[in-house]
């Protein structure tokens, strides 16, 4: 069983509570990043906008293929 298959296989038994707490705990994470990483910020917005287009292009690409 490859990492991806058993991953896939735990988050099925995940509730909406867990996924909602785990999106919390990966937000908060990034928000340690920005503040211990200050060069990160110094980006411009747009550039936030296109890093997190091209992220949930897969996963949108997922959802409405079907």
């Amino acid at each position: 069983m490859g990492l991806g298959t058993w991953l896939n296989s735990q988050a099925k038994k995940l509730d909406w509570i867990s996924i909602q707490l785990l999106k919390l705990c990966v937000f908060a994470f990034a928000l340690m990043v920005a503040k211990l990483w200050q060069p990160i910020l110094s980006l411009d917005w747009y550039w936030y906008l296109v890093i997190s287009l091209l992220a949930g292009m897969g996963t949108a690409y997922r959802v409405f293929r079907k």
